[in-house]
């Protein structure tokens, strides 16, 4: 766009900070927001939002979609979806599951998975993806939700087992291993993902030519080749398109944070 482009990472509070910053910011089209399903899920699990995210954001597009991966530590007696409901059911209460952090996707794709298996399984929340995953090849908790990426390499190694995919399709990175859904748990599909996002107000050409730009640099190859080498998958859909996915993932993890109970005030 011949402009440069500074990356500001504004950690905290979820990724709220971060999300307040640009819903408050000027309606230009120079100030952007990379989110991510945070948006959709911190609008349940916070009692007070300092935004909101239908409102005060304007969505530009669906940049990819990363699916979680359900691992296993090698010692438990379950090499599918189905046996581990089993196992569960048989032992309700005793199973635990670690997450990387109180409402993260981690998190809530493993309620999801509870509700839809009507298990009763322990949480373990850790701050972070890798003192988790550490645990769980440990042996200190028995399952989880990992974003693929992070989880892969330690089924490779054969420090963890994979029973699933949390995407509805499988992924061509593991052609073999069945989706949550083909495994028996018919309609579960959970991802993490990342969507371009500006303030509210911005005019609409400045929305398109955004739009325009960002699915222009998703159909080039190298583009596609590192996203892929991440384990996502690009999308660049219309802003029309991603506005009525980011409402949809909001009503979606409202349900699952209410019937789970998660809360951060």
């Amino acid at each position: 766009m011949g402009q440069p482009v500074l990356v500001e990472n504004r950690a905290g509070a979820g990724g709220n900070i971060a999300a307040e910053v640009v819903a408050k910011s000027a309606s230009d089209g120079y100030t952007l927001l990379m989110g991510s399903e945070i948006v959709a899920i911190n609008t349940s699990l916070y009692s007070k939002l300092g935004y909101d995210p239908v409102k005060d954001l304007a969505p530009i597009t669906l940049v990819g979609t990363v699916p979680n991966i359900l691992i296993v530590h090698p010692s438990i007696q379950a090499s599918s979806v189905k046996e581990l409901i089993a196992l569960a059911g048989k032992n309700p209460g005793k199973m635990s599951f670690a997450s990387t952090g109180q409402g993260t996707s981690s998190h809530l794709s493993s309620e999801l998975f509870k509700l839809m298996a009507n298990v009763d399984l322990l949480h373990i929340p850790y701050k972070g993806g890798p003192p988790a995953v550490a645990d769980l090849i440990g042996g200190q908790v028995d399952m989880m939700f990992i974003n693929m990426p992070t989880g892969l390499a330690h089924v490779k190694s054969g420090k963890a087992r994979i029973l699933a995919v949390s995407s509805i399709r499988r992924v061509p990175q593991l052609p073999d291993v069945p989706t949550v859904d083909q495994a028996g748990l018919k309609g579960y599909e959970t991802s993490a993902w990342s969507g371009l996002y500006a303030p509210a107000g911005t005019p609409h050409d400045i929305i398109a030519r955004l739009n325009a730009e960002v699915v222009k640099i998703l159909k080039m190859p190298s583009v596609r080749e590192q996203l892929a080498g991440q384990g996502a998958e690009p999308v660049g859909d219309t802003p029309e398109e991603f506005g009525r996915f980011t409402r949809a993932e909001i009503a979606k993890w409202a349900k699952i944070i209410k019937v789970s109970g998660a809360k951060i005030e």
